[in-house]
């Protein structure tokens, strides 16, 4: 008679845990799913193009929305748009280039949408050069930027380990 008792009260018990609710587990997973979509937007990683290798340096700060410009071994690209050719800014005489100014001018006039914006009121830019092009290509076109009032120049690198991860790492 013992057993049947308990045996009862156990298939009581039984029953109640079959009934789960589920509504704070789908609180907990929509707060996680805002979470991961507001926080996905903010991405702080600059991709160099597959044509252009970039220096190394031990560099801490991060990049920010700028305005971009692409110096490869062969040709010259302002945010997105070919201006013009590496050899040609070699042959030129002057030390500020027409082409990139008026690109530059072109991009202060154009603001559409928040990171244009962002990138047009800073009066920034970084320049993606790579190792192999001339110093004094990147001197003109550091040059030509200043002449536009973009003062703030970066130059993109490659990030190597600071010698203090290197130092834990041995």
């Amino acid at each position: 008679m013992r057993n049947t008792r308990r045996i009862k009260r156990m298939a009581r018990n039984r029953r109640k845990i079959a009934k789960m609710n589920l509504t704070s587990l789908m609180d907990v997973f929509t707060i996680l799913v805002f979470f991961l979509l507001v926080n996905s937007g903010s991405v702080e990683v600059m991709e160099a193009p597959k044509t252009i290798v970039l220096p190394e340096s031990m560099v801490e700060s991060k990049p920010r929305e700028t305005v971009v410009i692409l110096v490869s071994e062969v040709e010259v690209i302002v945010q997105g748009k070919l201006v013009m050719q590496v050899a040609d800014i070699i042959n030129s005489a002057g030390s500020t280039i027409e082409p990139i100014t008026n690109r530059l001018a072109e991009l202060q006039g154009n603001i559409i949408g928040h990171a244009t914006q962002t990138a047009a009121e800073t009066l920034e830019v970084t320049i993606l050069a790579d190792k192999a092009v001339p110093f004094n290509v990147v001197q003109k076109i550091m040059t030509t930027c200043t002449g536009q009032g973009y003062y703030h120049v970066s130059l993109a690198v490659i990030q190597k380990p600071s010698k203090a991860s290197q130092a834990s790492t041995i």
